[in-house]
């Protein structure tokens, strides 16, 4: 079992909130911190200050928008970073498609009284059918994006997101890769694709989930934390 600090990074437009059911399910048994990626204004800057919360060697478990920050620890530090986990999100720039799209997200959060977090259209596509009507789920992604609201996601939507690929060549410790079944943000294709880059690396679907699995799939990810956490 690793004893080093197991830091949970979330992604954009996500607080602690996200992680609550991995705290609770893994905390007895590891050191678990959250971290808070929504005030610095560069990818340097967040790394430093998740790198902050611990000292020595850490377990570093990204998620989405976390994922593109765990990687830029590995660029920076590498001898730090014990194990990593990547949990729907990616490894490369973003598109052009996807700057457009970003680009237009931010002029409507900059419009006054337009911002709103997360509504119902745009949860169907983060989250799988099943859970979107599920209105436990779907009620605890709206409130936390509303609580962050537009400065957050126009500070986070700015942060350039690197090209993870030779990092992950280069590193040799025990890699956990997860992703939902129906992820249409970070879809399983580009998941694969890490597993193929990193030696140790293990890929686990969540059957039926779309992009938010700490939410969709608490139970599947605890569990696929803990095993990776006493590989």
């Amino acid at each position: 079992m690793s004893p080093a600090p197991l830091i949970l990074i979330p992604g954009l437009l996500n607080d602690a909130d996200l992680w609550r059911d991995q705290v609770a399910a893994l905390s007895p048994r590891f050191d678990v911190r959250v971290a808070d990626i929504t005030r610095g204004e560069t990818m340097a800057a967040l790394v430093e200050a998740v790198f902050a919360l611990a000292e020595g060697p850490v377990a570093v478990a990204g998620f989405s928008m976390g994922g593109y920050v765990a990687q830029a620890m590995l660029m920076h530090r590498p001898e730090r970073i014990e194990r990593l986990a990547l949990l729907d999100t990616g490894i490369r720039p973003d598109t052009p498609e996807r700057a457009a799209e970003r680009a237009t997200q931010t002029r409507l959060a900059t419009a006054s009284g337009r911002f709103v977090g997360i509504g119902d259209r745009l949860l169907r596509t983060y989250m799988a059918p099943d859970h979107v009507a599920n209105p436990d789920m779907a009620e605890r992604v709206k409130a936390m994006t509303q609580r962050l609201g537009a400065e957050v996601f126009i500070r986070q939507s700015a942060i350039v997101r690197g090209d993870g690929e030779a990092a992950l060549r280069a590193y040799r410790g025990p890699t956990l890769v997860l992703c939902g079944e129906v992820d249409q943000i970070t879809p399983p294709a580009g998941h694969r694709e890490i597993v193929g880059l990193v030696p140790d690396a293990e890929l686990v679907i969540a059957p039926g989930c779309g992009h938010l699995t700490p939410i969709e799939a608490p139970e599947l990810v605890s569990g696929a934390l803990a095993h990776w956490m006493e590989r």
